[in-house]
């Protein structure tokens, strides 16, 4: 059985707008020193994350404390919105919760982003047999992960997270079937 732990950034800095270079605010840079604390006791194999900053700086103290590098996957980045910064966020979240196809221009849908992240994590599953690896991701694209193999995650549970900063998920597995999906709270 491999055993994944998927980590939802910590608190970011919300007056940056750039997703790949928006660092953690003060309480997100404390938070991730904090999963160290967290993890204490299991034994992680592989750590990976998004290669966006506020993905790789939370799991980066919890992978230096294990001698560890973090591998990057950029399949495990968060969705593109569109070319430009949209104002009605909750309302465009809204529309792709009810149609996982829709998108802006130049943007993805929910389901690109789903499949791009399945195949990224089967792929490391694949990888790493009987293993626990860690992966620092992003909200939405966790979320889409979770919906994979619980449908009946929705809206109402991608809107309960949003302020969860980080949000740890455990997921079993045996092969690329998942045996189990759930949250974890920090220590």
């Amino acid at each position: 059985m491999t055993t994944v732990y998927f980590i939802r950034h910590a608190e970011p800095n919300y007056d940056n707008h750039d997703d790949v270079v928006r660092e953690l605010s003060p309480k997100g840079l404390q938070s991730s020193k904090e999963l160290v604390n967290s993890f204490a006791g299991i034994k992680i194999d592989a750590f990976y994350s998004r290669p966006y900053l506020m993905a790789m700086d939370t799991i980066k103290t919890l992978a230096g404390s294990r001698g560890k590098i973090i591998h990057l996957i950029s399949d495990f980045r968060e969705r593109k919105i569109t070319d430009h910064w949209i104002e009605d966020f909750t309302g465009f979240t809204e529309r792709q919760w009810a149609d996982f196809h829709y998108h802006l221009p130049g943007g993805e849908s929910l389901s690109m982003v789903q499949e791009r992240n399945i195949r990224a994590l089967e792929d490391l599953l694949q990888a790493h047999p009987n293993q626990t690896i860690l992966i620092g991701t992003h909200g939405t694209a966790l979320s889409t992960i979770i919906n994979y193999y619980k449908p009946d995650f929705q809206l109402a549970d991608f809107h309960r997270i949003k302020g969860v900063f980080p949000w740890i998920v455990e997921g079993e597995f045996q092969g690329t079937s998942c045996l189990s999906i759930m949250e974890r709270k920090m220590a």
